[in-house]
Formats: C-alpha cells, sequence, structure tokens
C-alpha cells in the first residue's frame, strides 16, 4: 500500500456495522438512494442545490465480496472499513459534484482523476418485518485510474489514500506492502457483469441522441469481457463514502420504535481504542 496513505485509527468494527449488514442481505437488490450537492445556477440564492439518484451498494471497501464470475486478480483481506462503495460513470454528474462541493473546491477537470471529498447523504430502506432505515452522512471519495502508475502522485491521489487510509483497518499484520489501489480498482470492475461493464462504452450520458456520438466505439447494448478495455476503465469509478454519522431507525414496533445516532470520534476527534463510534438513543 502507497506510504502516502493515512493512519489507520479505527481499532474496532464499528457497533452498527454487523446489524446493517444483516439488514443489507435482506434486500433483493442492494439499492440506496444518494444525495450530492450540484452547483446552483449563478442566478441561485444558494451556491448548491441537492441531487439524489439511486445506486447499488457494491460492499463496503476493501472487502469486495466474493463472485465466481470475477476473474480478475484480488488482494488479499489485509484490510477492513466501514466505507461502502458503489460505481459510477466518471461522464456522470455525480462525480464532478463530489468534487466541486469538496472543502477544496475542485475543478471539473481534476474530476477525470481520482479524489473528491464532497459531501453526501445515503439512505437505505429496510421493508417487511425489519421496517429500518439506515442514513449515513458524510463525504466521497472517487477512486479513478490514477490511483497507482509512474510518477508522482497527484494532490487528488494523495488525498483518497489518506483520508480513506484513515478509515481502513488493518486484519492482516505485514500484508499492507502487498495491498494494491489499482488492484482493488480492476476487482470492482470484475465483480460486475458483462453488460454493466459495456454500459461504460455507452454514448455519453444525458447529451442528445441528435447530436454526433464522439467515438465510434461506443454504443448501447455492449458487453465487455476484457478486464483492461480502454474505453470502458477510462470511464470506470468507485467511488467510496466515508460516514461521520450513520444512524439507525427502527420502526418495526410503533410502541418501542427508537432512533439510534454513532457518531465517528475516532482520530482527530479524540476517540479512544474500542470507542470510535460515540452511540446515543433517541425517540424516533
Amino acid at each position: 500500500m502507497s506510504s502516502s496513505s493515512g493512519t489507520h485509527a479505527p481499532y474496532h468494527a464499528a457497533p452498527w456495522k454487523a446489524l446493517f449488514l444483516s439488514h443489507i442481505q435482506q434486500l433483493p437488490s442492494p439499492e440506496f438512494v444518494m444525495t450530492s450537492l450540484h452547483p446552483a445556477a449563478a442566478s441561485s440564492p444558494t451556491p448548491f442545490v441537492p441531487r439524489l439518484r439511486y445506486l447499488i451498494y457494491r460492499g463496503m471497501w476493501a472487502e469486495l465480496p466474493e463472485n465466481k464470475h470475477n476473474d480478475a486478480p484480488r488482494n488479499e483481506r489485509v484490510y477492513e472499513s466501514e466505507l461502502p462503495t458503489f460505481t459510477s460513470d466518471v461522464r456522470m454528474e455525480k462525480v464532478p459534484e463530489i468534487f466541486a462541493s469538496s472543502a477544496g473546491k475542485g475543478e471539473v477537470s481534476q474530476a477525470q482523476g481520482s479524489g473528491g471529498g464532497g459531501p453526501v447523504e445515503a439512505v437505505w430502506w429496510i421493508a417487511g418485518d425489519t421496517m429500518t432505515q439506515w442514513r449515513m452522512k458524510g463525504e466521497a471519495f472517487v477512486v479513478g485510474p490514477d490511483i497507482e502508475g509512474e510518477g508522482e502522485e497527484s494532490s487528488g491521489v494523495r488525498t483518497v489514500k489518506s483520508e480513506l487510509g484513515k478509515r481502513m483497518r488493518v486484519v492482516k499484520e505485514g500484508g499492507e506492502g502487498e495491498w494494491s489501489w489499482g488492484k482493488e480498482l480492476t476487482a470492482h470492475f470484475g465483480n460486475i457483469s458483462p453488460g454493466m461493464r459495456g454500459s461504460f462504452k455507452n454514448p455519453p450520458p444525458g447529451t442528445p441522441v441528435s447530436e454526433p456520438v464522439p467515438d465510434e466505439a461506443m454504443s448501447l447494448g455492449q458487453k465487455v469481457t476484457d478486464l483492461e478495455d480502454p474505453l470502458a476503465r477510462k470511464n470506470f469509478r468507485v467511488a467510496v463514502i466515508r460516514p461521520d454519522v450513520v444512524e439507525q431507525l427502527d420502526l418495526s414496533d410503533p410502541a418501542t420504535a427508537r432512533r439510534w445516532r454513532y457518531t465517528f470520534v475516532g482520530g482527530a476527534g479524540g476517540g479512544t481504542p474500542g470507542e470510535e463510534w460515540k452511540k446515543e438513543e433517541m425517540w424516533p
């Protein structure tokens, strides 16, 4: 793992993690809604406006689920985390939004690489008998093809490795040097279906169909089996949510409904080993 990664603060799994994952397993499809901030028009009284979309939860960062159809090289389980992931096409608006709304006010041009840090909010609803809503508030970071390679690392790459590294927990001592950010990115690409991989070779999302397609290799309905397909990999990204606040709203019994709020206080927050998350029980 690159030396630019941060210190690995959490000593133990978050107290909410096991229940959250058990609830995710109940979903027929692990869909969730995520809000990012879109730069508002110059005439707007606020600098940003919210944008929502449904996404697919792709597992916790560094804990890619097993998939017998995934032929990509895999990292050993050296790290664990509480960092939910999703995949995106870099041409989608949410990627530049994550850059533009970050503390560093990233430019759209920077969104072609790794970086980000803009605020996001993610919500899962578990229906049936569970009747529980999970809400995560934090920042999102984008892992792109420049995450590893020759030459000096960009500021965006350094930011991703530092900010995510702070929340990656070592579970295999001595294996850190063999763990690869680039291999993890490719493994995520291999973990999606050939048809989904082919979507990264679609014409540019959101552009009029009346306009010429900029690349003859772009078309709908393609299937990609080459894990290094240049056009698909150019557009493929993994985004990672770093939650600072997690809320569990349990409505399964109206007489005892509760909300629990978990706030990350480890690292800079001064938390002690085993107490990285502050838990509060609240009225729903």
